[in-house]
């Protein structure tokens, strides 16, 4: 498939120094399509950057369109960790007719890069372009998780049309659906209506508030361990950190918080997509939450090449297996403790008839801490939400 027809290239130089350390700024590392007639070469590629400057269907945050070129500015100027990075940049999706010719174009570029085995980090944009990156997977009939870390839910209802604040309903929706488990980290309660966080909990979905996730942030890991498709709005982080947002709140996450969760989403070797969205340059101080985003993405970049690729399925060999006898409980629970990174996992019974189409997700990442509930004859909270949709 040609992607290269729904792109146009950079009509400005992206990032130019004359400082003799610049071999070593990302700027001098990414690959980036300037010319017309030489589109990078996403196969070859671990990540590729697309821009999407599309806000049609955003909800009073005008300006937010803006925001990938503001991002990359920033990112180009950062130094490269300890790793050799194969980046691309695709450069930006053209603006389509209608926001559904943005929407099929885009869900066709990240389906053809995930089938290439590169991860595509989109830079938005309006958050309701999460549900074009969703369709992408339906392209590749994979049932997936969507972790979104918001101050919101973005939940909206039927009858709404499309927009930043109701793209979620309308992925869980849609038909067919692929759908199998989303997670929200750092809701702020006063900003979400009590009867979004009862459905929820009825659908089995996994939501966390800002303050819980504050005690204890490496309970995050097993959380972005188990996404596929990771969507962030900015407006997760406190005004003071990144103004640049018309949703900006006195509270929400620190902006160093934010940047640890980005290197485990990094990590993760089940994550295949994510996107960051809601960056307004118009409100931007002194282009601080720019700064922050293009931050955010070298935390990415840094966990993404830091990878174990120890994913159960690919070995059980290298790992420690644990079976806990429950009281009162006819199943034992079983966990798999990984010999090279200590990370956990969980494997939760599914029914046969299902196994087949539930493979990737019977084996729930955890952590020690569920081990230990399950050690004093409890059972893990994360383990009944699976099980719950595997029985």
């Amino acid at each position: 498939m040609d992607i290269s027809i729904y792109f146009e290239p950079f009509d400005f130089i992206p990032y130019k120094t004359d400082e003799q350390d610049a071999k070593h700024r990302l700027g001098e590392l990414i690959k980036c399509y300037t010319d017309a007639e030489h589109f990078p070469d996403y196969e070859s590629a671990d990540l590729a950057i697309i821009g999407v400057k599309e806000e049609r269907n955003s909800l009073d945050n005008e300006g937010c369109s803006d925001a990938p070129d503001a991002i990359r500015k920033e990112l180009y100027q950062l130094y490269r960790g300890d790793y050799k990075p194969q980046i691309i940049d695709l450069g930006n999706i053209q603006r389509g007719h209608t926001v559904e010719d943005t929407y099929f174009a885009l869900s066709a570029v990240i389906s053809e890069l995930i089938n290439a085995k590169t991860i595509p980090l989109i830079l938005g944009g309006s958050q309701d372009l999460t549900f074009a990156n969703y369709r992408a997977y339906e392209t590749l009939g994979q049932v997936i998780n969507i972790l979104s870390i918001d101050s919101m839910f973005d939940l909206g209802n039927a009858e709404q049309e499309m927009n930043s604040r109701s793209y979620l309903n309308k992925i869980i929706l849609h038909q067919p659906n692929y759908l199998f488990n989303y997670t929200n980290v750092g809701y702020q309660s006063y900003l979400v209506d009590p009867e979004s966080i009862k459905l929820m909990n009825k659908l089995y979905f996994d939501v966390y508030r800002v303050g819980k996730i504050r005690m204890g942030l490496e309970e995050v890991e097993p959380l972005t361990r188990n996404a596929d498709l990771i969507t962030v709005d900015i407006s997760c982080v406190r005004h003071a950190d990144a103004p640049g947002n018309a949703q900006a709140s006195p509270n929400g996450f620190y902006g160093e918080e934010v940047c640890q969760i980005m290197r485990y989403a990094g990590l993760s070797d089940k994550l295949s997509s994510i996107g960051f969205y809601e960056v307004n340059p118009r409100l931007d101080s002194n282009h601080q939450t720019a700064r922050l985003t293009a931050q955010m993405i070298w935390y990415f970049i840094e966990g993404f090449y830091n990878r174990k690729n120890d994913h159960p399925y690919l070995d059980t060999q290298e790992y420690i297996k644990y079976t806990v006898s429950i009281k009162n409980h006819k199943d034992h629970l079983v966990f798999y403790k990984s010999k090279k990174s200590d990370r956990w996992w969980m494997d939760v019974p599914v029914q046969k008839n299902y196994k087949s189409v539930y493979e990737r997700h019977h084996l729930v990442p955890c952590s020690y801490a569920d081990y230990e509930i399950a050690c004093q004859d409890d059972i893990p909270d994360r383990w009944w939400q699976a099980y719950q949709k595997l029985m």
